[in-house]
Order: C-alpha cells, then structure tokens, then sequence
C-alpha cells in the first residue's frame, strides 16, 4: 500500500484549494492510504472526509522550532512513499527535504526546492490570466498521473447538514462580508447599502467567523431589514458550505468563503477589490460571476493578499464598484 502525504498549512482557503488532489490521487490510487499535513485550526474542514486516512495537525503555537521538529520526527515515522509540499516557504520545504519521503515534490519557488526529487515551476501574474491555483497545485502530480483537472470538494457531514436545516425553509442568500487582508474586503457600508437594495422577502444570512460576530452585526443593525439574520461565529466551516450549498446566491469577497462555494459547486458572486482574477484564485462553481470596478485603475491590483489599509488612501477599487453590479447576479 502507497503511503502519501499532502502539505498545505497556509490559510483555509489554501487547504479548499488543495481538495483536487485528495479527489484525484484517490482515483488514482484507490488503495493508497492518503494524510493531510494543516496547520491548527484548519482540521475541521476535513473533518470525515471519505478519502483520508489522517489529517496531521502542525501547532505552531508550541514554538516555532520545537513544533517543526516534533511534526518532522512524525513524518519520518510514517514513512510516506511520496510526499507532496504545496507551499513555497521555508518552514514546509524544510520538512519535505528531510522527510525521508522516497519521492519529494514540491514548487521551484520553495527555498529547499533544491533537495526535492521534483520541484515543478509555479506560474502566476497579474498582466494575464494566470492557471488556477488548482491547476497549479495539480500539477505537482502530473508526471505520475496525468493532466486531467479536478475541481475542489468539501464533504459536510450529515448533521452538519442537519444543524442548517432550519435557515433553509425559504428562499435566501448568504453574505459573507469579511477578508483577513483589509483591501480585500468589500467595505462595510457598501454591503449595506447593497442589502438594503435587495427584494425584502428574500432572508439574508451573513457569514463569518467568531472574530468577525461585530462586523456582522454592524452590518445587520444597519441595513434596517427584518429578514437578514447574523450566523458569525455560530456555524463551523463545513456547516457555513452546507448553507452556502442551497442558496439562490452567494456573496463574498476573495477570501475562503468564495473557496468554499467552489467546493459546493453552489453559485456565487466574487466581490475583487484590490486583487484581480488573473492571479488564479478565481471561483470554480458552474454559476459563478466575479464583480469588480469597471475602471482601469493604474494602483490595481496592489499586490496578491492586499494591505491593511489602501495604500494610496482612496480605496477606489471598492468604493467605485456599484450596487447594480451586485444585483445583476442576483437572478
């Protein structure tokens, strides 16, 4: 039995990405036993998944060093056929070039890439149109595989179905207003006067993170609607997609929520402020709609994550976008 290891311990929305793999090294290898290397807080998204033996958990919070050589003496325990780094820094290229793995692959960008047996080059610019992530990602397997392309899945449980039953008794839409990275993220009024906007029957669930319980409320108190409800902090990442699954639409910015959309296969609207879809982290859903601002602004986009701030003090790549944008996708 073939015994691979996955890497991916950058953010949430990173590890939806890497799905394709898990989905294609299975079809490939149906007997392999198949692990997941996350960082803390992520496993839950892969919580039950039908093709996973093992997530490992790397814990960082127990000191940088200490946590990097406990999570190496595990994966030399485990003795992985093939182990595959997704991340192009130092941290996951240390722990694949010493895995002792009898084949390591990883991207030529990662600083250890010199002591993989295959280190596949990473493409990615935002003058054209770059691969997606997940064919990116996909092509770490490619020259033991093949070139076929696999979509990225997420596998809600049944009572995570089951604790969302309730918010689906009518039609509504989900509004996922947050990012990590400021200038990623659609303003908070603005998505406030896009609700307000919205046909009043129809209920609105906003999406986010316990972190995120203020931002949703401001949002819901000041929209003034009677069907818009706050769901920060109370559903768990796979109970968020099986929600986002039946909605008649998805709202988000580019951040994890719009991964997990891809995830579900459920429609969406991408909401791009200051990155643009030609880095390659677009939605993948069959109805999916990406909405950005109209003009070509010469400060877009301002990097690949964003800022805590607009750098240049205007924000334009948010505040010029319209409301009718957002509406049209409706539908």
């Amino acid at each position: 039995m073939q015994k691979l290891l996955v890497i991916q311990t950058a953010f949430i929305g990173d590890v939806v990405l890497a799905t394709p793999l898990i989905e294609k090294l299975h079809d490939f290898f149906p007997d392999a036993q198949i692990d997941f290397l996350v960082r803390k807080g992520n496993e839950s998204l892969l919580q039950g998944h039908p093709y996973l033996n093992r997530v490992l958990v790397w814990n960082k919070k127990e000191g940088k060093y200490r946590s990097l050589w406990k999570m190496l003496r595990q994966i030399r325990k485990n003795k992985y056929d093939k182990l595959i780094n997704l991340q192009r820094f130092g941290a996951t290229g240390f722990l694949t070039a010493f895995s002792r793995a009898k084949e390591k692959i990883g991207f030529n960008k990662n600083p250890f890439s010199f002591m993989f047996d295959v280190a596949v080059k990473h493409a990615m610019k935002s003058d054209v149109q770059s691969p997606h992530e997940t064919v990116r990602n996909l092509s770490l397997i490619e020259h033991f595989t093949d070139d076929s392309i696999y979509k990225p899945k997420l596998y809600p449980q049944p009572h995570d179905y089951n604790a969302v039953e309730k918010y689906k008794q009518w039609n509504y839409i989900c509004v996922a207003p947050a990012s990590v990275w400021f200038t990623k993220q659609y303003p908070k009024e603005k998505w406030v006067s896009f609700i307000q906007n919205l046909p009043t029957q129809l209920m609105v669930y906003l999406l986010g993170a316990p972190s995120e319980k203020q931002l949703c409320a401001d949002i819901m108190h000041a929209s003034g609607r009677h069907t818009i409800k706050s769901l920060a902090g109370e559903l768990s990442f796979l109970q968020s997609a099986a929600l986002m699954r039946d909605a008649s639409m998805n709202y988000v910015n580019d951040s994890a929520p719009m991964h997990f959309a891809s995830a579900m296969n459920a429609p969406v609207t991408a909401v791009y402020c200051s990155t643009v879809p030609a880095f390659g982290y677009g939605p993948l859903s069959d109805k999916r709609y990406i909405v950005e601002v109209k003009e070509n602004l010469a400060c877009r986009p301002c990097g690949l994550h964003g800022y805590k701030a607009c750098p240049l003090q205007h924000f334009n790549c948010a505040y010029h976008i319209k409301n009718e944008q957002l509406l049209e996708t409706l539908g």
